[in-house]
């Protein structure tokens, strides 16, 4: 008996399709990468993804294609020493704002 790897394509994500109002399009180009792909035959970062028959047991042969093809994005880190100085350049900002409407309420008699 022969076992099979199985080939995952998420075309799902950014810049593999067209948007369009009511349902995404296929391109041309995004046709002819699916079928580039599984001609190949191997795994692209955050598009295909080549499983063993191993790997489908590990996941009680759940076929989704998510569980194999990684799409995760790291999310950028936060400055938040930045963060910390940006709001306390604002909240100065604010004190001198609120320090000019004073003077000029007080000019007007308010």
């Amino acid at each position: 008996m022969r076992i099979y790897n199985i080939l995952f394509i998420d075309a799902s994500g950014e810049g593999n399709y067209e948007k369009d109002k009511n349902q995404n399009k296929l391109r041309e180009q995004d046709i002819q990468r699916i079928v580039e792909t599984y001609e190949k035959y191997e795994t692209v970062d955050k598009y295909s993804y080549v499983a063993t028959i191993d790997e489908i047991k590990e996941n009680d042969y759940n076929l989704n294609i998510p569980r194999y093809v990684d799409t995760f994005e790291e999310e950028e880190l936060v400055d938040m020493d930045a963060v910390k100085e940006n709001i306390a350049n604002i909240k100065r900002e604010l004190q001198e704002v609120e320090r000019q409407m004073e003077r000029y309420l007080e000019k007007l008699g308010l």
